[in-house]
């Protein structure tokens, strides 16, 4: 069970970025990190190929994707502001978590983490890892 997320400064900045480019369309990305313990770590975001942008719905192919043990969830936006999952978010969970970010994607507080279940997930903003 995860009990904490760890968003790198810029994943944090990347997923609010994107939200508000796409607005008033959804955005979707595809969250990669590691997980240790009882922790996942997020250090990085893909623009899923193929991925569709619409009012009120994103979409990704999963088959589009590789096969990759350190994609961890994904990501997607909002507009309406709501800041919990929808029935149709829980029904097409992918990875281990799912972040919302939700308008005005002005600040931190504008995001949240969620498992499958629909139950949050504390988490917090950590520096970039320096490699």
């Amino acid at each position: 069970m995860v009990r904490l997320i760890r968003f790198e400064k810029a994943v944090a900045d990347s997923i609010l970025t994107a939200a508000m480019s796409a607005y008033p369309r959804e955005t979707i990305l595809v969250l990669q990190g590691k997980k240790s313990g009882n922790e996942i770590r997020l250090n990085n975001v893909l623009i899923p190929p193929l991925a569709t942008y619409g009012r009120g719905f994103s979409m990704l192919l999963g088959s589009m994707l590789p096969w990759d043990l350190t994609v961890m969830g994904v990501a997607h936006s909002h507009p309406s502001g709501a800041l919990k999952p929808s029935m149709h978010d829980l029904n097409h969970f992918y990875g281990r978590i799912m972040v919302i970010a939700a308008h005005p994607f002005q600040s931190y507080d504008d995001l949240a983490v969620f498992d499958s279940d629909g139950s949050k997930i504390p988490h917090e903003i950590i520096p970039d890892d320096s490699k």
